[in-house]
């Protein structure tokens, strides 16, 4: 299993890398599908975030779903142990899910699986974020002014799901939306998390087509 340790915007002490792989060396046990795990650590410039200075996202890449996790804390070692527990309790559930599948039982459906869930992971508000002073361009997109608005650009490979593996998948990653590809329509498609356990569904269809 090969641990990468990066810093966004931040140096990375090499005492905190050797904390990373001890601190995560027992992962390989609870899955032993994964093939690496992606940790990187950032830092809130903002003073008065003091107490979420320190982000700390970790990324599991197997040969089943992307799992991820993350937290905030005033020091990287207690946002790693947090953001650690939270990925403990992901791969606890994908076990129980297998388990489920394989048992006599049939599998439980999507309000099951997520009534136990963990709450999301801690993310900053746009009004605790501050506006950037000077332009900033990302890719085609260029921001000025007061904002505040934090763009972070990411692409996925797709690989093309039912609907009931979205709203897991969505799960698993801990965010309240998911993009994927349907393959009953073979359209983009997004999963959301309304209020309580509801959920909801966007699909896009481009104009024209019937």
């Amino acid at each position: 299993m090969d641990i990468v340790v990066k810093g966004r915007k931040t140096e990375v002490p090499e005492r905190f890398r050797k904390h990373v792989s001890e601190k995560l060396e027992h992962i390989q046990k609870l899955d032993g599908k994964v093939i690496s795990l992606d940790v990187e650590l950032s830092k809130e410039r903002n003073p008065r975030q003091a107490e979420r200075s320190e982000r700390v996202e970790i990324t599991l890449h197997s040969r089943g779903p992307v799992i991820r996790a993350e937290a905030c804390a005033p020091d990287p070692y207690a946002a790693l142990d947090l953001a650690s527990a939270k990925l403990d309790a992901q791969l606890r559930k994908v076990a129980d899910r297998r388990r489920v599948h394989k048992g006599p039982r049939s599998p439980m459906s999507v309000a099951e699986a997520t009534a136990r869930l963990s709450s999301a992971p801690d993310v900053a508000t746009p009004e605790q974020i501050e506006a950037p002073a000077t332009k900033t361009r990302i890719g085609s997109l260029e921001i000025e002014g007061d904002g505040p608005l934090i763009v972070r650009e990411k692409t996925h490979a797709a690989v093309p799901m039912a609907l009931d593996q979205a709203f897991y998948e969505m799960e698993l990653v801990g965010h309240d939306f998911f993009l994927f590809m349907d393959t009953d329509t073979m359209q983009p498609s997004v999963v959301y998390r309304r209020h309580g356990y509801d959920y909801g569904v966007i699909h896009l269809k481009l104009e024209g087509q019937g």
